[in-house]
């Protein structure tokens, strides 16, 4: 079920005196899948709620005090991306299916959203974002081979990587919601690098497919960075003043999304390598 406490986000001039231990409580999210469960987590990033449905029966989304409405999506979008085995989401009673690394929208306004498996014995495993929405756009889905793609970086500088872009602007229509994911290239190990920054929007990473790999999360102002050594399926809290970028021991994928002032992919703020410190 739902997190009762809230992720509360520290200033940038409070990350400078923080242990590891405050770091790690501030800004990483564990354990987001359990078998059987839903869980879920409401951050002050731009009001998101990060969440796992892991269904070895039917798991419906239910409601929080902290949504002040009749019913989760009442004033909320969702959008969800399969990283186990197949599955379907019901909404509102209509079923679309959804493959390993399938994308659903979820517009505002549903009543009732159902994550089921495929086969309990492998079951499905959404990940979840949710944001308030002033505004309903059709429910959709989309699968990795629909999604737009864009590489980027070099094997020379260990950052090849493909961004699958699901929900946005050129892809499946939302209110404020954008989300996708990326997959490095073997061989490649860095992420978003180099880091960039942007003010107008947070963003939220859940790296997944790592294996037994560590990964380390970089994060904080350009200036004055700090890391977290992260985990397959654990999630990363970006506020718009700090970077986020990591590097693993080995190849990997993470999950990003973003419900900030604007949808535009590449409205950012790039830090060059040689300002970082």
């Amino acid at each position: 079920m739902f997190n009762d406490d809230v992720k509360w986000i520290p200033r940038p001039q409070d990350v400078v005196g923080m242990s590891t231990e405050q770091l790690r409580d501030s800004f990483l999210i564990a354990d987001i899948f359990g078998a059987g469960e839903l869980r879920g987590v409401f951050t002050a990033l731009d009001r998101l709620v990060v969440g796992g449905a892991m269904p070895l029966a039917p798991l419906e989304l239910p409601n929080h005090p902290k949504t002040g409405r009749a019913f989760f999506l009442e004033r909320r979008e969702l959008g969800a991306i399969n990283v186990g085995g197949p599955g379907a989401v019901q909404v509102d009673g209509k079923s679309f299916s959804l493959p390993r690394l399938g994308c659903v929208y979820v517009p505002m306004g549903t009543r009732s959203l159902v994550f089921e498996s495929a086969n309990a014995k492998e079951p499905a495993q959404f990940y979840f974002l949710s944001c308030p929405a002033h505004a309903a756009y059709p429910a959709a889905t989309m699968k990795k081979e629909e999604a737009t793609a864009a590489t980027l970086g070099s094997q020379a500088n260990a950052n090849r990587r493909t961004i699958h872009k699901y929900i946005h602007a050129g892809g499946i229509a939302s209110c404020q919601l954008v989300m996708g994911f990326t997959e490095l290239a073997e061989g490649s190990v860095w992420n978003s690098f180099p880091p960039h920054t942007h003010d107008r929007r947070a963003e939220i990473y859940f790296y997944f497919d790592l294996g037994e790999s560590a990964l380390v999360h970089l994060m904080g102002p350009p200036t004055q960075t700090r890391h977290i050594f992260m985990h397959n399926q654990e999630v990363a809290l970006s506020p718009p003043w700090s970077i986020h970028c990591g590097c693993g021991t080995g190849n990997y994928r993470f999950i990003w999304g973003m419900a900030g002032e604007n949808q535009t992919f590449d409205d950012m703020d790039g830090v060059g390598p040689a300002d970082l410190r």
